[in-house]
C-alpha cells in the first residue's frame, strides 16, 4: 500500500469525522429548538424544515457520496423531489374530500368507545 492511498483514506476519515460532528450539533440544535416555542406554527415548521434539510444534506452529499456524483445522480434526485412535491401537494388538496359514509372523530371531544368495550 503507497503513502498516497493511506493519505487519501486519512482525508476522508477526517471529513467523515467532521461531518459526524455537524450532524451531532444539528441534533442538539434539534432538541434546543423543541424547547423554544415561537409565536407561530408557520416559523416553528420553517425552522424545523431547515434544520431537517441541512442534515439531509449531509447525510446524502456525504455519506451516500451524493457530492461527488454525476449529473444523471442529480437528475433522478430531482425528479423524486418534484414527484414527492406533487403528491404532498395532492394529498393536502384532497384533505376535504372525504368519501360518503366515512365519520371523522379528529374533532370530537368525545369519541365513540371501541367495539370491544361497547359489548358489555
Amino acid at each position: 500500500m503507497s503513502n498516497s492511498h493511506a493519505h487519501d483514506i486519512s482525508k476522508q476519515v477526517k471529513i467523515y469525522i467532521l461531518v459526524f460532528l455537524a450532524l451531532l450539533v444539528g441534533t442538539i440544535v434539534t432538541v434546543v429548538m423543541n424547547s423554544i416555542h415561537f409565536t407561530s406554527m408557520a416559523v416553528t415548521i420553517t425552522v424545523a424544515l431547515f434544520i431537517a434539510t441541512v442534515k439531509a444534506f449531509l447525510v446524502a452529499g456525504f455519506f451516500m457520496h451524493l457530492i461527488s456524483e454525476r449529473k444523471a445522480i442529480y437528475a433522478i434526485l430531482m425528479a423524486a423531489g418534484i414527484f414527492f412535491t406533487g403528491m404532498m401537494y395532492l394529498t393536502v388538496w384532497a384533505r376535504d374530500q372525504v368519501p360518503a359514509g366515512t365519520v371523522y372523530y379528529g374533532n370530537a371531544s368525545n369519541p365513540p368507545a371501541p367495539a370491544a368495550a361497547q359489548s358489555h
